[in-house]
């Protein structure tokens, strides 16, 4: 079938979620360098990274397609939590989570005819977490890589007490925002 976007993503989830909505597309990852800038707030820090992936994708692909990127980021106490590489990073984060409301944000870019770009906030409470648990859950492998060192949509969703906004946002790619900006862009999700 012929794609309607290309996907700045190599993530499973937002290939999952793009399924989900039945939209078509190829995949053409953006490598950018993802480090925040001294004294950037998330949002800003989302929303430009989003916004660098896809004008990289188009800088290397072309335009020939609307090219959709995104950018999530796990947020406490005004602190960005990346993906953690090793046991102790994951360790070290989860605990920041344990008991406690974080956000999720996640920017969506989306460059057609135009650049359009929308993001969505999240609350998500953790219940509280031990050592011990944390450490299983870092065997599981699924902590790594993964924003916040927590995957919501599969065994760290065990984690979550209560959630305010967009579960797939959380899981990097807010459905309502990004049909939004697809629309936008003349891509009906019902036709």
């Amino acid at each position: 079938m012929t794609p309607q976007i290309v996907l700045a993503s190599a993530s499973p989830r937002r290939r999952d979620l793009l399924d989900q909505i039945n939209v078509r597309y190829s995949v053409k990852p953006a490598d950018i360098d993802e480090s925040p800038k001294t004294g950037e707030t998330a949002l800003a820090y989302v929303e430009r990274i989003a916004a660098e992936k896809s004008a990289a994708c188009c800088d290397l692909y072309g335009r020939h397609l609307p090219v959709l990127a995104a950018d999530t980021s796990v947020v406490i106490n005004h602190l960005i939590l990346g993906k953690p590489v090793d046991f102790e990073a994951a360790h070290w984060m989860l605990t920041q989570l344990s008991g406690q409301t974080h956000e999720v944000y996640t920017s969506v870019s989306l460059r057609g005819r135009e650049h359009w770009q929308a993001t969505s906030i999240t609350q998500v409470t953790f219940r509280p977490l031990d050592s011990q648990e944390i450490e299983a859950y870092w065997r599981t492998g699924e902590p790594l890589g993964k924003a916040g060192g927590y995957a919501i949509q599969g065994l760290g969703s065990a984690f979550v007490q209560s959630i305010t906004g967009s579960f797939s946002g959380v899981m990097g790619l807010p459905l309502f925002e990004t049909a939004q900006l697809l629309a936008k862009q003349g891509i009906n999700l019902f036709q």
